[in-house]
């Protein structure tokens, strides 16, 4: 991201006592409670009138062969072909605000605006991490614990080991991964962020470092929490965990009829079925899903089984980890991210910063507040978004966690 990361907005009208410096750095302060993921990518900006969309080019190494370059005496050998690696990424916006009354704000005893300002920090900077991590997480390099070769297989028993750490630091030498540090008294280094559950297994182990053990000066990071086998830790409650999106049972269900009523569907377990391509499983049989409502527990299939599904039919979501084979409950899959330097980029545009405040004060909306009733504080993200830079340099790990 940016450097300058929050600006304001002010379009308040005389009197009304907001104060731009102020309300801007609440925002700033809550957003940077959450900024772990996008912290450690290749920052990038695209200059205003310059598109929506940023370009990542990176040289293909030469690959060698069985000869090793060997000359032949007077033999001029054939020249090879430079390539680039190119990734592209396009910014999207993000945004939200708080409308509060004139009584409100003179009758509370809360700073109202003061509060509203930091709430929104906190919610846009979880956006900013979220994008960042989810695109981190999208990669192709995967490594599961305890052997496992499948998500579906992972079990709470599969937690994050010092050998899951080894495992991940040889991949990424092998591939060449290029360490943080190496100036300024740090020695060379990966990163590793992870959930407090994940830290909570590895603790456990005495080769464990803790970051009160090992010099000041090597302290580098905000929320550093240890090192081991020349792996930096940083903590993130907003590190990914997969938890199974739906876990219900039939109520109703006529034969003939494509949309069933079920007894429990969350929001989140909507907007999973609601993405394209989504599936679920009906007692022993996976159905393709047309739509889904949280409000009315009615899920809606691409096309009418055969006969009615029985009250009390089990209905569920894979996306998990392991199931248990008489409830169907399955195990949340936590996902740790190993990485080197410029393993992945973070895009924003530079008019601004990531993080932009807009405060509006009672009777800036002209005939639309003719009373002067309401003020409302807003942030949005102008653009932004986050892209994998080399697959191979970013290593995620799939993994259970003690209870």
């Amino acid at each position: 991201m940016a450097n300058n990361m929050t600006n304001t907005t002010n379009t308040t009208v005389p009197g009304t006592g907001l104060n731009k410096t102020f309300f801007d750095r609440q925002l700033l302060e809550g957003a940077r409670t959450r900024l772990v993921h996008a912290e450690y990518g290749q920052k990038r900006v695209i200059p205003p009138h310059n598109g929506k969309r940023v370009e990542f080019r990176r040289w293909n190494l030469f690959d060698i062969d069985e000869n090793m370059c060997a000359l032949s005496e007077g033999v001029t050998p054939d020249g090879q072909t430079l390539s680039q690696s190119i990734v592209e990424a396009e910014v999207s916006q993000y945004g939200a605000f708080v409308e509060v009354s004139d009584l409100l704000e003179q009758t509370a005893y809360e700073q109202v605006l003061k509060d509203s300002a930091e709430l929104l920090g906190e919610q846009l900077g979880t956006v900013v991490e979220w994008v960042t991590r989810d695109a981190m997480c999208s990669g192709n390099n995967v490594q599961r614990a305890g052997g496992k070769t499948l998500r579906s297989e992972i079990e709470d028993s599969d937690t994050l080991t010092v050998d899951e750490i080894r495992k991940a630091v040889r991949t990424l030498k092998k591939a060449k991964a290029r360490p943080f540090g190496g100036k300024n008294g740090r020695k060379q280094h990966f990163i590793c962020i992870c959930s407090p559950d994940a830290t909570y297994d590895l603790q456990n182990d005495p080769m464990w470092q803790d970051v009160s053990k090992y010099a000041a000066h090597e302290q580098l990071y905000t929320g550093e929490i240890g090192m081991l086998f020349g792996v930096v830790f940083v903590e993130s409650t907003e590190a990914k965990v997969i938890r199974q999106a739906v876990l219900s049972k039939v109520v109703s269900h006529a034969g003939g009829s494509a949309v069933l009523t079920v007894d429990v569907l969350s929001k989140e377990g909507a907007a999973f079925l609601n993405k394209g391509g989504a599936v679920i499983s009906i007692g022993d049989q996976e159905y393709a899903v047309a739509s889904a409502d949280a409000e009315s527990k009615t899920i809606t299939l691409s096309a009418a089984p055969g006969s009615a599904f029985a009250a009390g039919t089990l209905v569920y979501s894979t996306e998990a980890g392991k199931m248990d084979e008489t409830t169907r409950a399955a195990a949340d899959v936590h996902m740790t991210l190993v990485f080197g330097k410029d393993a992945y980029g973070t895009i924003d545009l530079s008019s601004g910063g990531a993080v932009t405040t807009i405060i509006k004060g009672r009777g800036s909306a002209g005939t639309d507040d003719p009373l002067d009733q309401r003020a409302t504080v807003g942030a949005k993200v102008m653009g932004f978004t986050a892209a994998i830079l080399n697959d191979l340099w970013l290593l995620r790990i799939e993994h259970g966690v003690s209870a």
